[in-house]
């Protein structure tokens, strides 16, 4: 017998067509979870230019879900800025006594000009 040569790995996955970026992520027990998140477009037409470099568009009235166990924890949708707040308590995420250390995470999904996405995160308690 001897080795063969196997064709590359493929991966179907497809770049994100936004840029997502989840701020707090950490919380006392005794205070509510407000998570935001930011989607914006990425515009690198100055890519090539020192000068310009990419810039960050935001993307407004966007619908987004927060999965959390693959169930639809909220439906939201950004503002002008880009961005859309969670504002849950640790019981609406399943943790009715929660802990140090006790976590879960959360998915954010959108579709944008056509392309599905999902960033995952997790928040704890601190």
């Amino acid at each position: 017998m001897s080795c063969e040569k196997e064709d590359e790995l493929v991966v179907d996955r497809v770049v994100s067509p936004v840029l997502v970026t989840v701020t707090g992520n950490s919380f006392l027990a005794t205070e509510p979870v407000m998570v935001t998140t930011t989607i914006a477009e990425l515009n690198k037409s100055g890519i090539l230019d020192h000068s310009v470099g990419i810039d960050t568009l935001p993307v407004s009235n966007l619908p987004i879900k927060v999965l959390l166990n693959n169930n639809t924890l909220a439906e939201l949708t950004t503002d002008a800025a880009g961005t859309v707040t969670l504002n849950k308590t640790w019981a609406d995420l399943g943790i009715t006594a929660p802990a140090v250390g006790n976590s879960v995470v959360l998915e954010w999904s959108g579709n944008y000009k056509g392309q599905a996405f999902t960033k995952t995160g997790r928040v704890q308690v601190k």
